[in-house]
């Protein structure tokens, strides 16, 4: 498995920030996942905590999976992008909102959208899952597809906001989106109690960032660490340098985590609170996802599995511990996900 600093002092230094159009000038704090949670009450799925005897055997641990691929749209994205799209003004709800994404915040917002009476429109590679383009066409949104490798998916985003009036509601740096992804670890903590280790899924930082908010507050002394795919590692080389690094288009089997470059908000709350960034590769995600498609019975994304992977692997350094580990989402076209369950 790739570096995973798990002994690094917290930075509690306040990371300078630029402000951009759609931020707020200062961080998301956990009052705003209270309220997040609050907003999404009856809406979100409140998921299921699951466990495993033999999982936990052979760690000699106690570890705790929420499942967001239970949740609406098969990930924790919605809880986001609800979060957002619900607090826009009437004036901006009826101009329609765009956003831009591989998949599930894509999904997320269409259905958000639709269940406000809101146009959406997203801006999607055209080498997305045909899974997560079919879910999000199916929930009333627009579609524009791009290149990944010769396209800029954030210009295409803002040319649409300035041409339409459109609202842009961006898949991660967004003080409401982080907000809403806070709301999963808060559910976890609240139902499973503290926990020693943390283990969450990072592409661009909303999920880590929010789960570091609610795990800050209600189990302080958990160390809580952002896994993604070693190809798509700029939240670790960010995390090692203090400075956000930005990559090549990544390649994985992790869909969901190959973005180039942090967030500025996500940053800086996980400079803040993070205990550290591991990756892990495809070939620890697929052992993953074996491991509950045979063992628990779930079918988990390559995204969903980044953090049960690199827990697996550091086995040794959990022993007695308590580890929530959050699977943030069940999506993957079944062709694909057949043949990442065929040993290799």
């Amino acid at each position: 498995m790739g570096y995973c600093p798990a002994d690094r002092d917290i930075i509690e230094a306040f990371i300078p920030l630029k402000i951009v159009p759609h931020m707020s000038s200062t961080l998301p704090a956990y009052d705003d996942v209270i309220q997040a949670s609050q907003r999404l009450d009856g809406l979100a799925h409140k998921t299921p905590v699951h466990q495993s005897r033999t999982l936990n055997e052979r760690l000699g641990a106690e570890v705790f999976f929420k499942c967001e691929n239970f949740q609406r749209i098969g990930a924790f994205k919605f809880r986001g992008a609800y979060n957002a799209i619900v607090q826009l003004t009437p004036l901006a709800r009826k101009r329609g909102v765009v956003t831009f994404s591989s998949g599930n915040h894509a999904q997320a917002v269409a259905l958000a959208a639709q269940l406000l009476g809101v146009q959406a429109t997203v801006i999607m590679p055209h080498d997305a899952p045909q899974i997560k383009k079919a879910a999000t066409r199916d929930y009333g949104a627009h579609i524009i597809g791009y290149d990944r490798t010769t396209e800029n998916r954030e210009e295409i985003a803002q040319y649409q906001a300035s041409e339409h009036g459109f609202t842009l509601i961006p898949p991660f740096d967004h003080f409401d989106v982080i907000a809403g992804q806070g709301t999963v670890v808060k559910e976890l903590i609240e139902q499973v109690g503290p926990l020693d280790a943390l283990y969450v899924p990072l592409g661009g930082g909303g999920l880590l960032a929010g789960s570091l908010l609610a795990a800050h507050a209600l189990s302080p002394a958990c160390a809580v660490y952002g896994v993604e795919p070693e190809a798509g590692n700029d939240g670790q080389q960010s995390f090692r340098s203090g400075q956000r690094v930005h990559i090549d288009p990544p390649v994985s089997i992790a869909d969901g985590a190959l973005t180039q470059q942090l967030g500025m908000l996500t940053f800086a709350l996980i400079q803040r609170y993070a205990r550290g960034i591991c990756t892990v590769s495809d070939a620890q995600l697929r052992d993953a996802m074996r491991f509950f498609a045979q063992r628990m019975k779930l079918v988990v994304e390559p995204t969903g599995c980044l953090g049960a992977a690199a827990a697996f692997a550091q086995a040794e350094s959990l022993k007695g511990q308590r580890v929530g580990i959050v699977l943030s989402g069940g999506n993957i076209d079944l062709n694909a996900y057949g043949r990442c369950l065929i040993p290799d």
